[in-house]
């Protein structure tokens, strides 16, 4: 991979010379170990004006969860491990007779920015906006594999809780044994907090597993997804605890994999963003759920659980080949509880199959 990251160093290096920066600096984290293979936390990456340095807090270790910085690099731990990273970067810059720098101005703060200034007050500081969030969108076959990997990590995982008991436990004891089950199964760790939700909770996009215990007859509606190298992947199912599903579950349930099947079918290169997201969104508007649903359809995964692009229906843009997203609309019914369903796809073109759904677990609605 070393020979990947220099080459992504190179984009970035040309992009900031056609704008007139002699020198860039990457502070953001899933920014810094895109271009660098990995880092320990609080490390930023310094590329140009001569040999391209990582700026370092503590020793980088290789673990996992942090990556392997490139060999090539030049790695630099700071003299005080209290001092910043980003101000030593700015002064390392200027010494080496850059006259300007690009920074990350949308991840840093007011105080660290102002920090700069003083510490190299003759170099000039430009914005490089979201110049490296926009190389990372398309992922080439490294990285995916990752995802995979981590897809199948989760519906491994997922697949697991689904042959235990679960009448009587509490959606915060099983989102926790999720967890668990990702770490055994070889993840670096939860790709983000692991949402189990029951009866009237079921549904919620951003619910908080509560005390509240599974009952016969819940939809339990669980997200979780696994972090592989850094690589974030994303599942959302629901089912019925315990029982034959009532008519109005089933109802519900089929109109939002209905919503999903189209989503999923709309995903292909050049395919806009908001087309995508229309296709989903349409479905449930016309069934008459339009008002309380989520505001996007879906988004970019990759190095963080929720990257561009956006599937939403002002987004602008259209969609490459080999751009990892998900689709996950979902229904919720105050009161009576709700249904999502998440997936995690990589867009392809026809030729080649068309999308690559990446996480497995069936969206047969089951009683368990």
């Amino acid at each position: 991979m070393s020979e990947v990251h220099a080459v992504r160093r190179g984009l970035l290096r040309d992009r900031c010379a056609a704008a007139g920066s002699a020198a860039a600096l990457v502070s953001r984290p899933a920014n810094v170990r895109y271009l660098a293979g990995g880092a320990p936390p609080g490390a930023v990456l310094l590329l140009g004006p001569g040999e391209d340095v990582l700026l370092c807090p503590r020793a980088p270790t290789g673990e996992p969860a942090h990556g392997r910085p490139d060999e090539a690099l030049r790695v630099d731990l700071l003299p005080a491990p209290d001092g910043d990273p980003v101000v030593a970067a700015a002064g390392l810059a200027a010494t080496a007779g850059a006259d300007s720098l690009a920074v990350e101005e949308h991840d840093l703060t007011v105080a660290r920015h102002r920090a700069m200034g003083k510490a190299a007050p003759r170099l000039r500081l430009a914005d490089l906006g979201l110049t490296v969030e926009q190389q990372r969108i398309v992922k080439d076959e490294e990285e995916i594999g990752c995802l995979r990997i981590a897809a199948e990590i989760t519906d491994q995982a997922l697949g697991e809780l689904l042959e235990s008991i679960l009448v009587g436990r509490t959606e915060r004891h099983l989102a926790l044994e999720l967890e668990r089950r990702l770490v055994d199964h070889g993840a670096d760790g939860p790709a983000f907090a692991t949402s189990v939700a029951t009866g009237p909770n079921s549904g919620q996009g951003r619910h908080r597993p509560s005390d509240r215990r599974v009952e016969e007859g819940d939809f339990l509606s669980v997200r979780l997804g696994a972090s592989y190298h850094g690589y974030r992947c994303e599942i959302g199912r629901t089912f019925v605890i315990g029982t034959a599903p009532a008519e109005w579950q089933i109802e519900l349930y089929d109109l939002v994999f209905a919503a999903q099947r189209a989503g999923r079918e709309a995903l292909a290169p050049g395919a806009a963003y908001r087309e995508v997201d229309h296709a989903a969104r349409h479905r449930l508007e016309s069934a008459g759920y339009g008002e309380g649903l989520q505001p996007r359809t879906g988004h970019g995964v990759g190095l963080e659980i929720e990257e561009d692009p956006q599937l939403a229906p002002t987004a602008m843009g259209k969609l490459d080949a080999c751009v990892p997203v998900t689709v996950e609309p979902g229904v919720h019914l105050p009161g009576r509880g709700g249904v999502r369903i998440d997936d995690t796809l990589v867009v392809r073109p026809e030729a080649d199959g068309g999308p690559e759904l990446l996480t497995m677990t069936t969206k047969e609605l089951l009683a368990l």
